[in-house]
């Protein structure tokens, strides 16, 4: 097992060991996960990184490996090590689901357990959660964009190695049908596809022998890239070997719109009429929106997908928002909060539920303060059981995720669909708890 203990900001372990000082680490606590806003513009987000969180979750102990770094660097002293030594979660956490679409305010994660427990993950939830999200929040713009045109997911080599296999989750979640990365199929199950770059024409003494090579050994059905040298040169020799039953070819750079005209009338002069065009080439959901008038089949989509198209994080934030009175285990929750200026929170434990409309269309996200929101409207909750006890209770997968981002955009007004700047699609409304 490779521990996950260490993606741990090290005043997290500084805070264990003064609470442990003052006699308040293990005191029951509430931390809440949750997004202050939406990135400037947006009307949505999307939730992803929940399986990865509980497969995280599941892997962060501490080993001797991590104790002896600790030790080492007197992180800490000797018997918080001997805590940490025996460390597992045993507390409860609810959340979103994955592929749920989200709001301000929207409380994803809830973690319930002592300070010292639930304080620890508020790095490794954090840095899951914000990148995660913010490549599936990019993805379903672009996804919405695309209508019934595929999406294949090709960032990895703009960015981090594991970052890359995160987002190529993240994005199939949120609609994308295929990844180009590998270790994402192995790890996930995200279907991949990938033919050719420009390296393999360029490797051969001409073009047509490139594209000989390559559907020898890949059929008729692949799809063969046309704009490394000329497009209309290109595309007649594709034509001339592999007939009609050419699956597609690619377009890379240029005007793709006009170009994807050209291309479209040259095949069908050619016979080729059933050759689907794709075009990559640094897109974005601006582009692929532009695109939608023009005869193109497909997207692949790198750079922007994998930096969540200009807002690579979502800014949630962790924080402690209820607290046992005293160190009894039936000691009651007080709220707490902060109340610095643009940075305050809302304390108390958190109810969420979608409210919906006689239609089935969302109208707002409520969200009660110490007990379920009051409605005689047709609300859907939100919140799931992730963990009861230590144990993980959520066994979800890809398929289900992807089902369920599906229906929360149906949920939606139609407004939800535009890219033009705008506020959340639905407000967020508190509901307090009455006394």
């Amino acid at each position: 097992m490779t521990s996950s203990a260490l993606y741990t900001d090290h005043y997290e372990l500084t805070m264990v060991e003064a609470a442990m000082q003052s006699g308040t680490a293990f005191r029951r606590s509430l931390f809440e996960l949750f997004p202050r806003r939406l990135p400037t513009g947006r009307r949505y987000g999307v939730v992803a990184g929940v399986g990865r969180a509980m497969q995280i979750l599941r892997d962060f102990r501490f080993g001797a490996s991590e104790l002896e770094f600790l030790r080492e660097h007197k992180v800490v002293s000797s018997p918080v090590l001997d805590w940490l030594a025996d460390y597992r979660f045993s507390g409860d956490i609810w959340g979103y689901a994955e592929g749920e679409i989200y709001f301000p305010g929207s409380p994803l994660v809830i973690v319930e357990g002592s300070f010292a427990e639930a304080c620890i993950l508020e790095t490794v939830l954090l840095s899951v959660y914000n990148y995660d999200s913010a490549v599936a929040s990019a993805a379903s713009r672009m996804t919405v964009m695309a209508g019934d045109r595929p999406c294949i997911e090709m960032g990895a080599r703009r960015a981090n190695e594991e970052a890359a296999v995160a987002a190529a989750r993240a994005a199939y979640i949120a609609g994308f049908t295929a990844t180009s990365n590998l270790e994402a199929g192995r790890r996930f199950g995200v279907p991949t596809a990938g033919t050719a770059a420009h390296s393999f024409t360029m490797l051969h003494d001409s073009e047509r022998d490139a594209f000989e090579a390559q559907l020898t050994v890949q059929g008729k059905g692949t799809t063969l890239l046309v704009d490394t040298y000329s497009i209309g040169d290109a595309v007649r020799t594709a034509v001339d070997l592999a007939g009609p039953e050419l699956g597609a070819v690619r377009i890379d750079s240029g005007d793709l719109a006009i170009t994807a005209r050209e291309v479209r009338e040259q095949l069908d002069a050619l016979g080729a009429t059933k050759t689907r065009i794709i075009v990559t080439s640094d897109l974005d959901e601006w582009q692929i929106g532009a695109l939608a008038a023009a005869p193109v089949d497909g997207y692949g989509v790198g750079t922007n997908l994998v930096i969540g198209s200009g807002h690579p994080t979502c800014g949630f934030v962790y924080k402690l928002v209820a607290r046992a009175t005293g160190d009894a285990t039936n000691a009651p929750l007080v709220p707490v909060e902060k109340r610095a200026a643009n940075k305050a929170t809302v304390g108390g434990r958190k109810y969420a539920v979608r409210r919906l409309n006689g239609e089935g269309i969302a109208e707002a996200e409520v969200i009660g303060v110490g007990a379920q929101p009051h409605s005689d409207h047709d609300d859907r909750p939100l919140l799931h059981q992730l963990v009861r006890s230590g144990e993980i209770t959520w066994d979800d997968d890809l398929q289900a995720a992807r089902a369920r981002h599906r229906a929360g955009l149906r949920e939606l007004p139609r407004a939800a669909r535009k890219m033009s700047q705008g506020d959340p699609v639905i407000p967020t409304m508190y509901e307090a708890d009455e006394p």
